[in-house]
């Protein structure tokens, strides 16, 4: 959901949420120092001191468990329905998640070996991002793009638990000798005190925005990458519409960033308030969507400059404050230039850009609404920076290692994909962390876990860039398949295509079903309506 290439079936959003793949906002510290002893019926956890790499365990064995002593907290353990088929443990649930636990569902496997999924996130609802500003156009319904999980999985054998994963205890690490197994291949402890054993791991865990990185905008800015920021930014819109209806001010929206989801974002906005309000979209680079093709930045500059959004090229954010702390403070400068901004409604904002090009002037910016669409953080639990074996990989941007057939470096029995992996394309360019490299991840990781359980290669994974596309209102979208050089769909047909695109990638059968009929009714209802105006203006006319 922020600034980068967007995919042509899922964009991005992988980001925020998603939740739609994420494990919630605020992680506990998986550290390496925590070990679990296992019995039959329960475990203990403690803190312990860390383990050595000496203490890695003898040649084919299992490492070594510090003993845990009697005053340790016993922890509940999740019970596998089978003893001895493969456990498969998924943790996230959205493109990257909850696709994987449905193509291993898909394939065929010998009887003893079919695994047992399991998939954990901490949202009921499975997250279809790249369709979240038709919730803020009331397009579509929250049902046919944030289905739960168990209306999905109903007809499937993948089990699902809602809880937030709270330490991470692989086994199956590297050590200094050669490859370490134990009997299983580690522990996810989860928020709720649940302790659940895996033979095989996928992290799929999303990410979030990043609001941090500018004073107020944590504060006072909202972000856009999960079903609740959607709900929340279209309740404030509400209030907003409501509390200004019938006076002679403006609703004025704030958008932080012109990437796809900036653009997007803007566009919607400024359809939805018409000549009630007053979109300025922000961006620090001097064009929007500089990824994008020069089809789909054409069309949004058209539309968006027929919908009068104002864009403030080549200027970064630098803080973001309310009006009514500016005036405590008594910044004459800052009151000055917002002019009159707390006539109408004190819980006004003020955005103080500085330039990132020569020629261009500070200034103040006034907003009932600010929207925030750059930057995030990979949900991945950061790991104590210390020298053990069975330490994660990350990268710097908190995203986990992996191989071409994106399993964990060091770690054969954990796969990360999505925003939790940092895997590179054949020309040796980091993969963008959009929903549709998650979406094709998954299909290589469900096939790669098949393989590994029955002892067959691992496939690499290789990405197809399908193109690129965004919508830009309720009828009106652009569209830039890869595979036809130069052409860009936009307008109705391209509204009409990326709908069609969106329904074939909606999870199962069932829910296509019933979201394709539910469409076709919305049409059918729109088509009659504009044809009743249309009539209607023509006999008045005459």
């Amino acid at each position: 959901m922020f600034n980068g290439v967007r995919c042509l079936f899922c964009f991005n959003y992988c980001t925020p949420a998603f939740q739609h793949g994420g494990m919630g906002k605020k992680w506990n510290r998986l550290s390496p120092g925590y070990s679990a002893r296992l019995g039959a019926g329960s475990s203990a956890l403690s803190r312990t001191s860390s383990f050595s790499s000496a203490a890695a365990g003898k040649a084919g064995g299992a490492p070594p468990l510090p003993q845990v002593s009697e005053a340790d907290k016993t922890l509940p353990i999740y019970t596998w329905p089978h003893k001895k088929k493969p456990r498969v443990c998924i943790l996230g649930g959205g493109f990257g998640g909850l696709y994987t636990a449905l193509r291993l569902e898909s394939l065929l496997w010998p009887e003893d070996k079919k695994p047992q999924v399991l998939l954990v996130d901490q949202s009921e609802r499975f997250v279809f991002k790249p369709m979240l500003y038709e919730l803020l156009s009331g397009e579509v319904d929250e049902w046919e793009i944030a289905p739960r999980f168990s209306e999905l999985l109903a007809n499937t054998g993948v089990e699902f638990l809602q809880d937030r994963v709270k330490l991470l205890h692989p086994f199956d690490h590297w050590g200094m000798n050669g490859h370490k197994q134990s009997s299983c291949g580690g522990t996810v402890l989860l928020e709720s005190g649940l302790l659940i054993e895996y033979d095989w791991l996928v992290l799929a865990l999303g990410a979030e925005a990043k609001l941090d990185v500018v004073r107020g905008a944590l504060e006072f800015a909202l972000p856009f990458s999960t079903l609740e920021d959607a709900c929340r930014v279209d309740e404030k819109l509400k209030t907003l519409e409501r509390t200004k209806f019938g006076k002679d001010s403006f609703i004025r929206v704030a958008v932080v960033g012109c990437g796809y989801s900036g653009v997007e974002l803007a566009a919607t906005i400024s359809e939805r308030l018409q000549d009630r309000g007053i979109v300025q979209a922000i961006n620090v680079e001097s064009t929007i969507c500089p990824t994008a093709p020069t089809g789909n930045r054409e069309a949004a500059l058209k539309v968006l400059s027929s919908r009068k959004v104002q864009l403030l090229l080549g200027y970064f954010v630098r803080c973001i404050q309310r009006v009514r702390d500016v005036e405590a403070s008594g910044d004459a400068t800052v009151i000055r230039e917002g002019k009159d901004i707390a006539k109408h409604n004190s819980e006004k904002y003020v955005l103080e850009l500085q330039p990132a090009e020569k020629g261009l002037k500070s200034q103040n910016l006034e907003a009932d609404l600010v929207l925030w669409t750059v930057g995030s953080r990979p949900l991945l639990p950061e790991l104590e920076p210390c020298d053990k074996p069975h330490e994660l990989p990350l990268n710097a941007r908190g995203q986990a290692e992996t191989d071409e057939t994106l399993r964990v470096k060091g770690h054969p029995r954990i796969f990360a994909l999505g925003d939790s992996a940092s895997l590179r394309d054949s020309t040796g360019k980091l993969l963008p962390a959009t929903a549709q490299v998650a979406f094709q991840q998954a299909d290589f990781a469900g096939w790669n876990l098949w393989a590994a359980i029955n002892h067959r290669p691992l496939l690499p994974f290789r990405f197809q860039n399908l193109g690129e596309m965004m919508t830009l209102g309720r009828n009106d979208a652009a569209i830039s398949p890869s595979f036809v050089d130069g052409l860009t769909l936009e307008g109705p047909v391209g509204h009409a295509a990326r709908k069609l695109a969106y329904l074939i990638r909606l999870p199962t059968e069932e829910h296509r079903f019933k979201v394709g009929l539910s469409w076709f009714a919305k049409s059918a209802v729109d088509s009659v309506a504009l044809l009743q105006s249309t009539l209607t203006k023509v006999l008045s006319g005459t």
